[in-house]
Parts: C-alpha cells; sequence; structure tokens
C-alpha cells in the first residue's frame, strides 16, 4: 500500500487539474474579503475573518473541490487506458482505490495548508486586529483538519460515483448541493451535530465560544465513523471491478432495396 500511495504521489506532478483546487481556495478567500466591502456594521478581526473562510470552504467550495480532484485523479486510469494494464499485476482494483483515496487524504490536508496560507495573507494586507501567533497556529490547525474532515465526509460520494464512467462531474454536482445543504443544517444544533458536512465544523469547535453553539464532539465523532464505515463498504464491494461503462447501441442502417 505504502509503494501504492507513493506512486500516486508521483502522478500528481502531471496532474495540472491540482492548480484548479489553489485556485478555489484563493477563490474562497477572495469571497471573504469581498464580504468584508458590506456596510453592515460587523466589526472584522483576524479570527472572524478566520471563521468566515471556513464557512465558505465548508458551504461552497472544499467538498465540491476535492470530489472534482479525487474523482478526476480515480478517472485517469480509464482515460488514459492504464487501468487494464494494472488490472494484470496482483492488485485488485479495492487496493488500487483505497491507494487513490488515501492521496486525496494527502491532498485535503495539502489544500487546507494552501487555504490557511491565503487566509493569513489576507488577513496581513487587511490589516484586522487580533493578529497573533497563537491566532495564526489555530487558523492553519482549523483550517486543515476541516479540510480533512470534510474530505471524509464526501468519500461515499466519491467512492460510489468512481464506479461511473466520467462519474466525478455528478460527484461535484451533488457534493456542492451536500456542502450547500450544511448552511441550512447548522441552523439546528441536533441536525448540525449529525450531518457529516457540519460535524467537521463540531470537530474543530467552530465558534465554541459562543453561547449558542453547543457541539456534541462525541456525537460528532460517531457521525465521522460511520460515514467512514460506509466509505469502506462501498470500496469493498468495488472489488475486481472497474468502472461501468455506458454503451450506446448503435443504429442499424437499413440499405433501401432497388434504384
Amino acid at each position: 500500500m505504502f509503494r501504492m500511495v507513493r506512486t500516486e504521489i508521483w502522478k500528481l506532478k502531471r496532474y495540472h487539474m491540482i492548480w484548479a483546487g489553489v485556485l478555489l481556495m484563493l477563490l474562497s478567500v477572495l469571497l471573504t474579503i469581498f464580504s468584508t466591502t458590506a456596510l453592515d456594521g460587523t466589526i472584522w478581526t483576524f479570527s472572524h475573518f478566520t471563521e468566515q473562510v471556513l464557512k465558505n470552504n465548508i458551504t461552497m467550495i472544499f467538498p465540491m473541490c476535492i470530489t472534482l480532484l479525487a474523482g478526476y485523479i480515480i478517472a485517469r486510469e480509464e482515460k488514459d487506458d492504464t487501468l487494464k494494464s494494472i488490472m494484470t499485476i496482483p492488485v485488485s482494483y479495492c487496493h488500487l482505490l483505497w491507494g487513490k483515496l488515501l492521496v486525496c487524504a494527502l491532498l485535503s490536508l495539502f489544500l487546507g495548508f494552501v487555504s490557511a496560507v491565503f487566509t493569513v495573507i489576507a488577513n496581513l494586507i487587511m490589516g484586522f486586529p487580533g493578529f497573533s501567533v497563537t491566532s495564526v497556529l489555530q487558523t492553519f490547525v482549523q483550517i486543515i483538519l476541516n479540510c480533512l474532515f470534510l474530505y471524509i465526509a464526501v468519500m461515499p460520494v466519491i467512492a460510489v460515483t468512481a464506479r461511473i464512467s466520467n462519474g466525478h462531474m455528478i460527484g461535484t454536482v451533488i457534493a456542492f448541493v451536500y456542502g450547500y445543504g450544511g448552511m441550512f443544517a447548522a441552523g439546528n444544533m441536533t441536525i448540525a451535530n449529525i450531518y457529516p458536512i457540519t460535524v467537521s465544523m463540531g470537530l474543530i469547535r467552530y465558534r465554541s465560544y459562543d453561547e449558542a453553539v453547543h457541539w456534541n464532539t462525541a456525537l460528532c465523532g460517531l457521525s465521522m465513523l460511520v460515514v467512514l464505515l460506509v466509505s469502506a463498504v462501498i470500496v469493498m464491494t468495488a472489488k475486481n471491478a472497474s468502472p461501468i461503462k455506458t454503451v450506446k447501441k448503435q443504429k442499424k442502417i437499413v440499405t433501401k432495396k432497388g434504384w
């Protein structure tokens, strides 16, 4: 498995789609900067800006981003016509899929790090008060871990759509709706402690200082564990299987008789 993961990491160097993920992380920060221009009486600080970046990542950007990238990485074997060659060696499709999913987990950590860097730079440019070493460390820890938990939350979507030819585009749409649903789930703490997207917020203690926010860490952890188990079942049932291709029936050409 280690060699498989290492090989997949090497393959990432030739995937220009990774830059799309970096740009989407920048977009999340730019959207937050744009929201600071609203004259709604909000007092912007370093920590508040970070919270808004996290909110944009959770509800709009990251679930869609990581699903697109993971689906693209998995689909490349079929696109490059290398899957049939890989299947000739003693490696099952299940193990191949696990290797790619593990690499995508590392990729989510990397994108979280990139998002945190953009967030700190934006804070410095905007000159918001509250900058300190502690706040910077908190920003990095919260954003990086949140991206990892969000990846786990959408892993079942990735695993299911990986079994469909070009399914990563379908998965991206589903992940966007799935992530956007977190905005509504956050309005009810009972649902927020169960819904996988908002569970990622609970595990990083998002706005835990607010008296109206009551995170149940045990329930959040249980919800995330269930998602992992569901993902494992989906991947295990894909044993020795390859993405399903939809074959179009060719129309029969009827030749006219006579002149």
